[in-house]
């Protein structure tokens, strides 16, 4: 199934294959915002499901669905220099003095391509940043292309962004997820349910979520997180930053994020590619029915930060592509 519709006054898709439902919203960043394993009953993600969510969706895109992070978490009083030339965004965290989160993830995209097979559905889109579209280019003055692809099968979600520099210098690139995992998520209560994430070193952070630049062991708490589950949802708040180092799921090495109902054993699964080197784990105070495991590409503030490399900052050469992948499925 593939199908244009009216969403709470957004043109939205919705698609179906394989026992798993989804509904995309290209005008808000194409954002998928449902993800569903029907015959299980499992809504992988935080939807808005009213239409009071829906209004918060609009003016707070990153906690549904699977917004798109550009650049991802915190700048440093909104600026940073590379090759010479210095970037300024808006500070948008008053009381931290801080940018965050971009605007990408709530930019119009366009459905570039949209067709179902007999295995898959896969749905494009695509926007296109210059001097003719100030949104970003006036903080951000580089003419580049973002595409996002989804792919939908039995096997789950396979989503893509990709990022191909059209300006004449080198443009950074620094990508995230906010993917607020629903929590419960097929029935019961949020106890039930514990999370497991490939987390290596903790990130310290200082009062304005910033990195101070050292790496801390996992405490008792969130060592749970490369056991046997942490519970993320009606607990204490959750706002903390990690390395990146894989765990073992079902006698394989795993690169993601996932939860479990520890009643039914069904689980919920977040996979990431290597271009992901860091997470941030938030769970909005920890009385909501969802945690965010967010992929990062760089880690919180890298281009600011000491060995900005290390710390995954990266750019794309003139003429160039960059890219990374995700995967989210349940069984």
């Amino acid at each position: 199934m593939l199908r244009s519709i009216d969403w709470y006054g957004f043109r939205a898709v919705e698609f179906a294959k394989g026992g798993y439902t989804a509904l995309l919203v290209p005008g808000m960043g194409a954002n998928l915002v449902r993800l569903a394993q029907t015959q299980l009953g499992a809504e992988i993600l935080r939807a808005p499901v009213t239409a009071d969510e829906a209004d918060e969706f609009k003016r707070r895109p990153h906690v549904f669905g699977l917004p798109l992070l550009f650049p991802p978490n915190r700048i440093a009083d909104g600026r940073y220099t590379f090759e010479g030339r210095v970037y300024k965004f808006p500070i948008t965290i008053e009381t931290e003095h801080n940018y965050h989160h971009g605007i990408l993830k709530s930019q119009p995209f366009a459905v570039s391509k949209a067709w179902e097979t007999g295995e898959e559905v896969l749905v494009e889109c695509r926007y296109y940043s210059n001097a003719g579209n100030d949104a970003l280019f006036r903080d951000f003055p580089h003419e580049f292309k973002c595409k996002v692809v989804y792919r939908l099968t039995a096997q789950g979600l396979e989503q893509e962004v990709m990022f191909a520099n059209r300006s004449r210098q080198p443009m950074p690139v620094g990508v995230g997820f906010h993917t607020p995992m629903r929590i419960p998520f097929a029935g019961g209560a949020g106890s039930d349910y514990a999370m497991r994430v490939a987390v290596g070193e903790q990130i310290e952070l200082d009062g304005r979520k910033l990195p101070t630049g050292r790496m801390l062991p996992l405490s008792e708490q969130f060592a749970k997180l490369r056991g046997g589950g942490l519970q993320v949802t009606g607990c204490p708040p959750i706002e903390a930053a990690f390395t990146l180092r894989e765990i073992e799921v079902d006698g394989s090495p795993f690169r993601g994020a996932l939860v479990e109902n520890v009643r039914t054993g069904v689980r919920t699964f977040y996979e990431v590619d290597h271009q992901t080197t860091c997470w941030t784990i938030w769970n909005n105070g920890g009385r909501v029915p969802y945690c965010c495991p967010e992929p990062q590409s760089w880690t919180t503030n890298a281009p600011n930060l000491a060995d900005p490399a290390a710390a995954g900052f990266q750019s794309i050469a003139p003429g160039d592509k960059w890219s990374m992948k995700f995967r989210l499925y349940a069984k």
